[in-house]
Order: structure tokens, then C-alpha cells, then sequence
């Protein structure tokens, strides 16, 4: 929830009323609540009523998002449910007839946008042994919406994130300067100095073909798959955007790269994509370098959002452990 310079806390408080107060905006069943479930870039809140009905509500972070670029989400959910290529997650519209609403609480200098999603049934796949399977499901997701980022003709004006070099690591980075992370010492920035040149220099030689650059999911990990007995939805579009397309292999192992499983994941994610969409030996050849920018990318995320719990636990080591991947994957190179 970076982007406020009140402590977390305080603005959960003004947030808790917001939410509840807004759920006046769509049609609801009479004493529909909200609580707070989860705290990333946005607030995430279960909406449950008497008689069984539940909903999420979705608060999203101020100045991140224009309205704009949620619509375009919200299209690309619409086509890829449509046109059968995933099941996604379905969104309540409001009285007034649109999906997106805008609400105000006192004490918040800015409104915030709105949105309601359907309650999807369904756990996520497990992720405490083998992964593999998991992986595999992911990996044919990843293509199939791929393969429709590459013919859609998306809605224009398209506005949506990057996921590039330059929003890494570029002067006005999206989830901040790595380099400001938490345990960043001299030794730790000395090596990843020289992953972030490797890095551009890799991707530069890479290019921004469309085949190899289009809209991506950006955060398809094991967690936004629910599953079910009716089948598997992809949840959590609130990152889509611009990128490389392995990118979604990176991303699919967030936090969890040094993870000895991680070789036996990339193999089967790879065999699920290439069961739906050939790569060249060049895509899967950069796939470890869009780990590594992805990595920088947390590190970066883990500094600028130290204020919630799930950064603060996770900044203990990492800085370090960055660095010894990055050193291992620039030996490698060699």
C-alpha cells in the first residue's frame, strides 16, 4: 500500500470504513460487510452477507491505476472468458451501471476505485511438495493467453503497466529503487550493479518483437489458481500488462527462486507451454535472466512497501540471497 505516508495501521483504519461504506454502490444483500483479507498493492476484502453470499471487493491503491487502465483489465477478463480461453473471475457491476465505482473516506487526501468480484470457489494448488503438476497447468495457461495476446484486437486507447527494463530499473521505477531495499550492503551492491548491466544488456539484445513482447498476466503464480471440481480459474489481473512473455515464468516463482524444486517447475512449466505454443531456443534461453529481473523487482517491492507484514517478513536474507543468484546466473553465463 506504498503511496501513503501514513503508518499502515492508520490507514487500514480509514480504509475498513471506506469499504463498508461504499458497498451502498452496488445492489447488495441487506447487511453485507467487509473485512479485510489481504494487503499487497491493493486492500482485498471477503464481502459476506446473511443467507451465504460473499463477494471481493477489491480497493485499489491511490495513483497507480487510472480508471483507464482498469477498464482494460476488466476487457481482457471479459475476452478471455468469452472466447473460452480461461475461466477468470466474474465482477458485479454498480447501481449506476459500471463495474469500476470511486469512493472517498475522511482522512484520505485522495478517492480510491472500486471494484466487486464474484467469490470464486475453489484452493489454490498446494505448494508444499511437488510442484510439478501445478507448474505444468500454469505453463499452458501461460500460452493460451499468449496466444490471444498476440491476435487481440485490444480496445484502444490500451493502458496498462509495463513490465520492462526501464520500470525496473529506470529513473522513476514502478515498485521502487532496489538499491534502497532493506540489507543492501556494499558487497550485496556491488554484485547486483552488475546483474542490473547484465541484465539490460541480455534484454537489449533480446528486443521487443511482439512475439516476444505483448501483454502477460505478470503475476501468474500458483496462489491466483483456484481450483475446483468445475475446473481451474485464473484469479489477479490487477498486474497485467505490457512485458516479456516469459516474464510469466518469472513471476510464477516469486519469492521462491532459490527453492531447490525450482529446476523440476521450470521443466514442467515448459513442457505445459510448449504443449499449446512452441518457443525458440532463444525464448528459453532468457528465461533465467527475466528470473533475475524479476528478483530485482521484489527487492525493490520488498523496500518501498516495508510498512505491511508480508514485506517485513520477507526482507530478513533476501538482499543476499539476490545477490548469490545473480552471481551464480552471470557465472553460468560464462
Amino acid at each position: 500500500m506504498a503511496g501513503s505516508d501514513m503508518p499502515l495501521e492508520e490507514l487500514l483504519k480509514h480504509l475498513e470504513g471506506l469499504a463498508n461504506d461504499a458497498l451502498a454502490l452496488w445492489d447488495l444483500p441487506k447487511g453485507a460487510t467487509a473485512r479485510l483479507i489481504n494487503v499487497s498493492e491493493n486492500a482485498t476484502y471477503l464481502v459476506e452477507a446473511p443467507g451465504g453470499y460473499k463477494s471481493i471487493l477489491r480497493v485499489h491503491r491511490e495513483n497507480y491505476h487510472t480508471r483507464r487502465a482498469i477498464e482494460c483489465e476488466l476487457a481482457w477478463l471479459d475476452t478471455l472468458g468469452s472466447e473460452d480461453v480461461v475461466t477468470t473471475p466474474g465482477y458485479y457491476t454498480g447501481k449506476d451501471g459500471s463495474p469500476i465505482q470511486e469512493a472517498r473516506a475522511p482522512g484520505l487526501s485522495d478517492p480510491r476505485f472500486l471494484v466487486l468480484f464474484h467469490f470464486v470457489e475453489g484452493a489454490a494448488p498446494d505448494e508444499s511438495g511437488d510442484m510439478s503438476a501445478g507448474f505444468e497447468e500454469l505453463g499452458a495457461i501461460a500460452a493460451k493467453c499468449h496466444l490471444h495476446a498476440l491476435t487481440w484486437d485490444k480496445p484502444a486507447p490500451f493502458e496498462r503497466l509495463t513490465w520492462d527494463v526501464e520500470a525496473v530499473f529506470g529513473d522513476r521505477p514502478t515498485w521502487g529503487n532496489w538499491r534502497d531495499a532493506p540489507e543492501v550492503t556494499n558487497d550485496v551492491h556491488a554484485v547486483l550493479e552488475e546483474v542490473e548491466a547484465t541484465i539490460r544488456a541480455r534484454l537489449a539484445a533480446y528486443g521487443k518483437s511482439p512475439e516476444r513482447y505483448n501483454l502477460i498476466h505478470a503475476d501468474m503464480r500458483l496462489a491466483n489458481l483456484l481450483v475446483d471440481n468445475t475446473g481451474t480459474r485464473l484469479i489477479d489481473f490487477d498486474d497485467c500488462g505490457h512485458g516479456w512473455l516469459m516474464y510469466d515464468f518469472a513471476a510464477a516463482i516469486s519469492f521462491i527462486e532459490d527453492d531447490p524444486r525450482i529446476p523440476d517447475c521450470k521443466a514442467a512449466w515448459l513442457k505445459g507451454y510448449q504443449s499449446v505454443r512452441p518457443l525458440s531456443e532463444a525464448d528459453i534461453a532468457e528465461i533465467e535472466t527475466f528470473v533475475m529481473l524479476r528478483r530485482m523487482a521484489l527487492l525493490a517491492w520488498i523496500g518501498s512497501h516495508i510498512e505491511a507484514p508480508e514485506p517485513q517478513e520477507l526482507a530478513p536474507g533476501f538482499a543476499t540471497t539476490t545477490a548469490r543468484l545473480g552471481q551464480a546466473w552471470m557465472d553460468n553465463l560464462t
